[in-house]
């Protein structure tokens, strides 16, 4: 199963549920890379467009690579009237840049999906010199600080996910972050970012909904997954609160 594209069978649902990133992170990758007018960056993998308009408005040459045909067409509805604004409906992987060279190279949660010993390399030949190299995504946890074991909510939702939670293919992360050092990049930063989010057991079903291994689920787990889901948090109050964990790992090229 090729979990890159498994997105594509919930559009819609991705593009209201998955959540954005939050505005420090902007700022400090914006000041890393020194964005502005005469920039050109690419942005691997964007998904409907979580990290994009940030970038955008910096008024740079902005360039999207995008595998998901339905994507790139909820990409194009939303920012085709930014006139920085340019998007491939191709793969990473086996597109050909040529000359084509940028000061920035960023991809928020997409990157894990492609093989370290293509997509490093590749991101590296295609910056400039100087040029930054960003990957973010989120960890949420319903634990404040992720340590409470015995938060009740949290132990009720696991016994759901023992019970029903069998996905066709598990998703595995093979992506080591550290590794950049060893395909030439210099200046390794990670930084981390805090937040908070609520949901009604609704809004959070149709969230996990856009999970990749969630998708796979097959009936009858499937209905008894979201039904057990939802009905520990409406018995909770009808009330879940993420606390998320933004990582950004930052790298030069020299």
């Amino acid at each position: 199963m090729d979990f890159r594209t498994i997105f594509e069978q919930v559009p819609e649902q991705f593009d209201k549920w998955r959540p954005r990133y939050c505005d420090e992170l902007f700022t400090d990758l914006i000041a890393y890379a020194n964005l502005d007018s005469n920039s050109e960056v690419l942005e691997v993998g964007p998904g409907t467009g979580q990290a994009t308009e940030p970038i955008l408005k910096t008024g740079c040459s902005y360039k999207a690579i995008e595998l998901g045909e339905y994507f790139s067409e909820i990409m194009i509805n939303k920012f085709n009237s930014y006139k920085n604004f340019n998007i491939v409906n191709a793969d990473f992987e086996t597109y050909p840049f040529r000359s084509e060279r940028f000061d920035l190279v960023y991809s928020a949660a997409a990157f894990q999906w492609i093989p370290e010993r293509i997509g490093y390399p590749k991101a590296y030949d295609i910056l400039k010199s100087g040029g930054a190299f960003a990957m973010f995504m989120m960890r949420p946890d319903i634990r404040p600080g992720g340590g409470y074991t015995d938060e009740p909510l949290y132990s009720q939702i696991q016994e759901v996910y023992a019970r029903y939670f069998h996905p066709e293919t598990e998703y595995k992360c093979n992506l080591d972050y550290d590794a950049r050092d060893k395909y030439g990049f210099v200046n390794l930063e990670r930084r981390e970012y805090l937040k908070t989010r609520e949901y009604n057991a609704d809004d959070y079903v149709s969230l996990i909904g856009t999970h990749s291994d969630h998708i796979t689920l097959k009936e009858p787990n499937k209905t008894y997954f979201y039904e057990g889901i939802r009905k520990v948090i409406l018995d909770s109050g009808n009330k879940i609160t993420l606390y998320d964990k933004i990582t950004m790992y930052l790298a030069k090229k020299p």
